[in-house]
């Protein structure tokens, strides 16, 4: 499994969101993705999720352009302003929510079993917001990559949470290390802190993603 974004960008009402971005990933692999504030890090992540269609470029997976497709095996994972949680929710109901999602009927008693089973029953009635931050971005990555048929994530600005990156880092790794392909977006200070180096948002020669399962599952 390959998803491809040629020269992607993305115009907004007063001008570019994101400049033309290439970017490719397949299963197993991890790229990290950065840029400035304000450079396009979620409208990239909504192109190569089909959730927008690109002003400029295309976004293929396995060669083809199928938005459809893209929706269906690519979950975004804390998208600011798109699906991130409520902050006044209890972190059992934003549990419950993603859930569903994945096709199951959902309720306050699965989530918080669902939260046991990682290790964070202890937070089920805290509100999102003073979740800390390493529990909240690795349970999402974990809620996300559980989906059935999801092949591929988008990991959204994590590092807007805390830029401690060990936190976030070692969890995206571990979802490539099961075959997924993940991408990372994060900004400068964080990317220079991580050891491989970085796609840049408004770029088209970026360095090949990091490789960490020898096989592709899908």
């Amino acid at each position: 499994m390959e998803i491809r974004a040629e020269r992607v960008g993305v115009d907004g009402p007063h001008g570019p969101l994101l400049r033309p971005t290439s970017l490719r990933v397949r299963g197993g692999e991890l790229a990290l993705v950065t840029g400035e504030p304000g450079a396009g890090h979620t409208s990239l992540a909504l192109a190569m999720g089909g959730r927008i269609r690109p002003s400029h470029g295309a976004v293929t997976l396995d060669g083809r352009g199928d938005d459809a497709a893209l929706r269906k095996h690519v979950a975004l994972v804390d998208s600011p302003e798109v699906n991130e949680p409520e902050d006044g929710l209890q972190l059992r109901d934003a549990v419950a929510e993603e859930l569903m999602h994945a096709g199951v009927r959902a309720s306050r008693k699965r989530a918080e079993q669902w939260l046991m089973s990682q290790g964070a029953g202890g937070y089920a009635r805290e509100r999102v917001e003073n979740v800390p931050a390493d529990v909240r971005t690795r349970l999402l990555i974990e809620l996300a990559a559980g989906r059935p048929e999801v092949w591929a994530l988008m990991i959204d600005l994590p590092d807007r949470h805390t830029s401690n990156h060990t936190t976030w880092w070692p969890v995206a790794r571990r979802q490539a290390e099961r075959g997924l392909a993940v991408v990372v977006l994060c900004e400068p200070p964080a990317a220079q802190a991580l050891p491989i180096s970085p796609a840049l948002l408004g770029s088209d020669d970026q360095p090949s993603p990091l490789t960490v399962f020898p096989g592709d599952p899908q």
